[in-house]
């Protein structure tokens, strides 16, 4: 991918979180799920390292291969001509010329932007020291800025969404490590697990960066959400899992009502499957 064109897609990817209606982010795991994204109307593609991850055979949480990894994202980003935001979980390496280095093929492989979290997958120590997260943003700040390719940041905290710690105080949690990560460099911050329509309201009252949340059963709808101002919703990887349900319906179809005829129900031609394919939008 060219400068230009790559700051093309960093600038369309950044108004998006500037508009007056809550965006829609949908999350690809290859290079069908991500076209077909394009092709409905999407206008970027977030990678969703679980399905990611567990369509490769690994379960989720940095278990798949640093390499495997990079070639799922350069393949979703050849797929599309839009924007794509990446998925790196804990950032794939600890402070140090590992990270840095990590950080530069990730930024190379095509896309603008990333997700990057605080959740450690220590149930001991589920959450990474602040002082430390703070550090790894600045860092990838710092290396996007040094190879003259812009990254847009999305710092992840999981306090909600792994139940950490005394749930009266946990709002608070939430809203002094927000401030910190949009001071330390971040772009927007992502709070998957908050769904209570009242905190979200205090936590956009308190923080000025564009605001991102999961969409998950029971969270406000978009029109809410868009009143309250919250820039961005992504899916996740429930399109993924919505997937792996319908591929089990098929199977149950199948083998307890001997019955071929559900799967193909409006489904698409394979003649409009193959030619989604033909061509490198990149």
């Amino acid at each position: 991918m060219d400068t230009q064109n790559r700051f093309k897609k960093f600038q369309k990817f950044k108004e998006l979180h500037q508009q007056s209606s809550t965006f829609v982010l949908p999350n690809a795991w290859d290079a069908m799920s991500a076209r077909t994204y394009q092709e409905e109307g999407f206008q970027a593609v977030g990678t969703t390292s679980a399905g990611i991850s567990i369509s490769l055979g690994y379960p989720d949480g940095e278990n798949l291969p640093f390499e495997m990894m990079l070639s799922a994202l350069k393949i979703i980003v050849n797929s599309v001509n839009l924007p794509v935001s990446a998925d790196i979980e804990g950032g794939y390496g600890i402070i140090g010329e590992e990270l840095t280095e990590k950080i530069k093929q990730i930024i190379l492989t095509g896309i603008v932007a990333i997700n990057i979290e605080d959740g450690t997958g220590d149930s001991h120590n589920p959450i990474t020291d602040l002082s430390l997260q703070l550090e790894k943003i600045g860092i990838i700040k710092e290396i996007s800025q040094s190879m003259n390719m812009p990254l847009f940041i999305n710092a992840r905290t999981d306090l909600y969404w792994l139940n950490v710690g005394n749930p009266n105080e946990r709002l608070k949690s939430t809203i002094k490590r927000t401030r910190a990560y949009q001071e330390a460099g971040a772009d927007c911050v992502f709070i998957p697990g908050l769904r209570g329509i009242d905190a979200i309201r205090t936590l956009r009252r308190e923080i000025s960066c564009p605001i991102n949340l999961l969409a998950e059963s029971g969270s406000p709808s978009l029109e809410e959400l868009s009143n309250i101002g919250i820039e961005r919703v992504s899916c996740g990887s429930a399109p993924f899992r919505a997937t792996v349900t319908l591929l089990k319906k098929i199977s149950r179809h199948i083998m307890k009502d001997s019955n071929l005829e559900y799967m193909n129900e409006g489904t698409i031609s394979y003649k409009e499957l193959a030619n989604k394919m033909e061509f490198n939008q990149n």
